[in-house]
């Protein structure tokens, strides 16, 4: 997978898993409410149901209250009036009271006539339920509910019902109504269905609000992709055309150096030496002066050498440190310009990585050939210290600073104040930078983290 890829994936599955489970969890959520609310609707429909079917029990048995009182257990005359009256209770298409005696004849049936006189003991339910047997069981019990299904008078068809009972001991009779459960149980599968429409919904506007959501989320990854890779590409071409310019700058430098330096020395040297065996057969004192000029000239070539040598690695740097390489740069310096350098490390304590040191040596380097090259100035300091453990390095010169723009040109000091950046940034360092008409002053700031380890600091030693 390609950074590019990474990039887009870390920012759109986060995305994803947020909205699946905050969708899910709002299903889940709004579901359980409904379940609940649906749940307790069911119970007070059913509680009404009872209430009513309650008050159809104490209307009927006030009807039959006085005719029952009065009556002997043998009074058949009594029992018709009451199982009329039984009767004539009729309330809707599916209201009505019914009556069975304790072995299961029943007496009072008007919406099943062909009930009438039959025993009905052994009936049961499609669920197994023995219903007039439970019903007069729980009619000698006290009285109560009980719920079963029954054959519904206005629709022919099976449907739960619920009934209350009550016995007439001194008869030996069980009298009972009661009420169908569908329209409850319809009314609450109505509800269960709004609730999944609900839930279907609920997805629908998650999903309108989602997918344009990780839509725009996607394109500015990769509009903002494209963007960073474009302008990544254009900094890595600067970067390697600028590695080209200078590794074509150095090139030019050296190939001056050795053409004007040690060349010229090199080719007088050679004259010389052609010379001296010239007048060797001529003249011995005048060839003795002429050996002595191509030594001369011999040793400042080999001066130059050492001259480019050092500022292409100084051994110093590696043998005794950053303290004695500066040292020795100050000195080489104040030797080829005149200039007065100073250098003050005192404070400083050598923890640096020699990476670190490296980078140190050379920002303080490229300072000095700018200080050379373009300030005018008279006098050089170079201040090294620790502080908190964090390595600190300025350079500061009495020239005509840069404020005028002219280090900031292309060709001038701009590269090289480029390189000392990049050489801090690669260790997080800071290079600050102070110029103005009195001056310049430069500060590099190296973070604990350019420092060895304890265990590298053995090693070190």
């Amino acid at each position: 997978m390609t950074l590019r890829h990474q990039i887009i994936a870390l920012a759109i599955i986060p995305l994803v898993i947020a909205i699946l489970a905050i969708t899910a969890f709002i299903t889940w959520q709004s579901a359980n409410l409904t379940k609940d609310n649906i749940a307790t609707f069911e119970q007070n429909m059913l509680k009404a149901k009872e209430t009513e079917i309650l008050n159809l029990i104490h209307l009927a048995l006030s009807a039959i209250q006085a005719t029952y009182r009065d009556a002997d257990a043998d009074d058949q005359a009594a029992k018709d009036r009451v199982a009329a009256i039984l009767t004539s209770l009729d309330y809707g298409k599916d209201g009505y009271f019914f009556a069975y005696d304790y072995d299961g004849n029943n007496i009072v049936h008007p919406r099943q006539i062909f009930r009438h006189g039959r025993n009905w003991l052994d009936l049961t339910d499609p669920d197994g339920d023995k219903v007039i047997a439970e019903l007069i069981a729980t009619a000698k019990a006290g009285g109560g509910l009980h719920q079963y299904k029954w054959q519904k008078p206005s629709s022919g068809q099976m449907a739960d019902k619920l009934s209350f009972v009550v016995s007439l001991d001194k008869w030996r009779w069980v009298v009972g109504t009661g009420v169908y459960l569908d329209d409850v149980f319809a009314q609450t599968a109505a509800a269960n269905a709004s609730m999944r429409a609900s839930i279907r919904s609920t997805f629908v506007i998650v999903a309108l609000i989602a997918v344009p959501a990780v839509i725009v989320v996607f394109t500015t990854c990769m509009l903002l992709t494209f963007h960073e890779r474009r302008m990544a590409d254009g900094k890595l071409k600067a970067l390697t055309q600028r590695v080209i310019d200078t590794q074509e700058e150095e090139r030019a430098r050296l190939a001056r150096e050795l053409h004007d330096g040690i060349s010229q020395n090199l080719v007088g040297v050679r004259y010389a030496m052609d010379l001296a065996g010239r007048k060797v057969r001529t003249d011995v004192n005048d060839a003795a002066l002429t050996i002595d000029r191509g030594v001369e000239a011999l040793n400042g070539a080999i001066k130059e050498i050492r001259r480019l040598s050092h500022d292409l690695r100084p051994r110093v740097l590696d043998d005794m440190g950053l303290t004695a390489a500066l040292q020795a740069l100050c000195f080489n310096f104040q030797e080829r310009t005149g200039i007065s350098t100073q250098i003050e490390a005192s404070g400083f304590i050598d923890r640096l990585k020699p990476e670190a040191s490296t980078a140190l040596y050379r920002v303080a380097q490229e300072a000095f050939n700018n200080v050379e090259r373009h300030s005018g100035a008279d006098r050089l300091a170079v201040k090294l210290w620790s502080e908190d453990g964090r390595a600190r390095m300025t350079v500061s010169d009495n020239g005509a600073g840069f404020a005028d723009g002219k280090g900031a040109s292309p060709g001038g000091h701009g590269l090289g104040l480029r390189n000392m950046q990049e050489r801090m940034a690669h260790f997080r360092g800071l290079l600050l930078i102070d110029s103005n008409a009195a001056g310049t002053t430069l500060t590099a700031m190296m973070p604990k983290s350019a420092n060895m380890q304890p265990h590298d600091q053995v090693k070190a030693a």
